[in-house]
């Protein structure tokens, strides 16, 4: 049985951004039972001249709808990057998915041959579909995704492997 690039992409990428949302859950309840400014976890770093988690959370969904969107050949929907609450990024991470929904397996056919460019502040890059997804866009999407939860993690948020594997619910659904 081959993997296709459909069920290499939209399954996982979704399943990430369910995990997401629900450590993201946890920290707004970490900060409402402790009494904590949510913008001290909004606003963190790992050091200072990183993003802040809401730059990682934006960005880890742009990489996901771009990944996505780059290997389907659909229209990649923008964002503002406005966001500055618990709920706006939760509703980014929701319009995220729904993009994520609106994909189907036909539109991936072709995809690991596709040709992607990106065109970076100082150069441009190309890939074939399977090397942009496996050495690009997954290691930026989950860099990204990890950032946010060491970040809520040093912050105090009670939360641990389980949660960023599966949201702590079963898998399998």
């Amino acid at each position: 049985m081959s993997l296709s690039m459909y069920t290499a992409t939209v399954p996982p990428f979704r399943s990430m951004l369910k995990n997401l949302q629900a450590v993201m859950a946890k920290a707004e309840a970490h900060c409402e039972a402790k009494k904590i400014d949510p913008n001290a976890l909004l606003a963190s770093r790992l050091y200072p001249d990183m993003l802040p988690f809401t730059a990682q959370v934006q960005i880890a969904t742009d990489n996901v709808k771009g990944a996505a969107g780059r290997l389907a050949g659909a229209e990649i929907p923008k964002f503002e990057d406005n966001e500055k609450t618990f709920p706006e990024l939760q509703a980014r991470i929701d319009k995220t998915i729904a993009f994520l929904d609106t994909l189907t397996e036909s539109q991936f056919e072709g995809a690991a041959e596709r040709d992607i460019v990106l065109q970076q502040r100082d150069r441009k890059l190309e890939f074939k579909g399977a090397p942009y997804l496996l050495q690009w866009a997954n290691p930026n999407i989950y860099f990204h995704i990890t950032t946010a939860y060491a970040l809520l993690r040093h912050g105090g948020v009670e939360i641990g492997k389980r949660d960023y594997l599966s949201g702590g619910a079963a898998q399998g659904k």
